[in-house]
């Protein structure tokens, strides 16, 4: 891997180290200021929804900026929304932080995928997004337990160290990676090649039908992801088991990706077409949420959440090459910013999904239904999305 993709990586670990402190939102709302579950909901659900326009903007400033540029303003506008946070003295000053965060939050995914897509040939890019990938578990698995410790001391520290972490990655990426150049217009432009051509043609990825199914399909996917994070711990309440101990099942599942990444490198995988390694992935994550559905013991819990989680690196690592490879030269930037929104959306919907089907339907319901949505997306992705794939590109006007 070239030396770009290493830098992201590891900084992206670095960076996910710290990031424990966003589920603990709520809970400060709750106890620093009294507010009630519905009003620290709506925070966090505030703070979701402004990570929508956060996106769409981490690509836009990439091709006017440059991508070291907006990573760094991205990772130092992180760090000092979180320190607001950390220092409010009133719910209303918690609420517009919360919200800036939100704003900021994303500026970084967009450019710093895009960086990955231009740094390696089409071949290597499942590959680098599989380490992209695997660096947000390997830095997952430590943050619960700088959490664990930091959380019961203040859990206004974890915030000041959230944002201690994101001013050490900006640093670090503003010196070590490729400096951004200005364009013919003197605008800056992505530092390399196919960045500075950007302009030769205009990029507009919601004209892109293959976009557009690729947005749909990952949306729900998303949402299925998202899910399995609210609901687990609700799930082994319901099942007289600790919920804390979710945070081991998101350990196993942290491990196993880690561990997976060798896998991806095996000639029957490699060998799959694209559409045909995400089917494969779904049918993976419908097994595990399936073992959710009649799990009843921890033993049980863990083979499934291994199974899944598997499932998942098949199409975390897919499908992030898919919409770079769709993107036209230069306009990475703005595809990836397009697609990602497929997580804003599911951060806003899957606490209401997710509750009323655990209310309403039950535990083995929720999963069962889930299980069977990811079916549906394993034979979408072969005989709806691959179609549009492989069909010529349409120029737009």
């Amino acid at each position: 891997m070239p030396r770009t993709v290493w830098l992201l990586v590891v900084a992206r670990g670095v960076n996910r180290l710290g990031a424990f402190s966003l589920p603990f939102l709520t809970v400060l709302i709750s106890t620093d200021f009294g507010a009630g579950v519905t009003t620290a909901g709506l925070l966090s659900a505030a703070f979701g929804l402004a990570t929508i326009p956060s996106r769409l903007a981490g690509g836009r400033l990439a091709s006017r900026l440059g991508r070291r540029r907006t990573i760094v303003l991205g990772l130092t506008g992180c760090a000092g929304a979180q320190l607001g946070i950390a220092t409010a003295g009133s719910l209303v000053a918690v609420a517009v932080f919360a919200v800036l965060l939100g704003l900021v939050f994303e500026l970084y995914e967009p450019p710093s995928q895009a960086l990955i897509a231009d740094a390696v040939g089409p071949s290597e890019r499942v590959r680098a997004y599989g380490l992209f990938n695997a660096a947000l578990a390997a830095g997952g698995t430590g943050a619960g337990l700088v959490a664990a410790a930091l959380g019961r001391w203040d859990l206004r520290w974890l915030f000041v160290v959230d944002a201690v972490t994101c001013l050490l990655c900006a640093l670090v990426l503003r010196v070590a990676l490729p400096a951004d150049h200005a364009g013919p217009s003197g605008k800056g432009t992505p530092s390399d090649d196919a960045g500075r051509a950007e302009q030769a043609q205009p990029v507009h990825p919601w004209r892109d039908r293959a976009l557009r199914a690729m947005f749909l399909s990952g949306t729900l996917f998303a949402l299925v992801t998202t899910q399995i994070t609210m609901g687990l711990p609700l799930t082994l309440a319901r099942h007289g088991l600790e919920p804390a101990d979710a945070g081991l099942l998101f350990t196993a599942s942290a491990v196993t990706v880690v561990a997976a990444q060798p896998a991806l490198r095996l000639r029957r995988l490699t060998e799959l077409s694209d559409s045909a390694a995400i089917a494969l992935g779904h049918v993976l994550l419908a097994a595990g949420l399936a073992g959710y559905a009649a799990a009843s013991t921890m033993t049980a819990f863990l083979a499934a959440t291994v199974l899944w989680s598997l499932g998942d690196v098949l199409v975390l690592g897919r499908v992030l090459t898919v919409v770079a490879d769709l993107a036209p030269p230069g306009g990475a930037d703005r595809y990836l910013a397009a697609y990602g929104i497929s997580w804003g959306v599911a951060t806003v919907a899957a606490p209401v999904t997710c509750t009323q089907l655990l209310q309403h339907v039950g535990v083995g319901a929720l999963w069962a239904g889930t299980a069977g949505l990811c079916l549906v997306l394993a034979a979408a992705q072969l005989r709806l999305v691959e179609p549009l794939l492989r069909a010529p590109a349409v120029p737009v006007a």
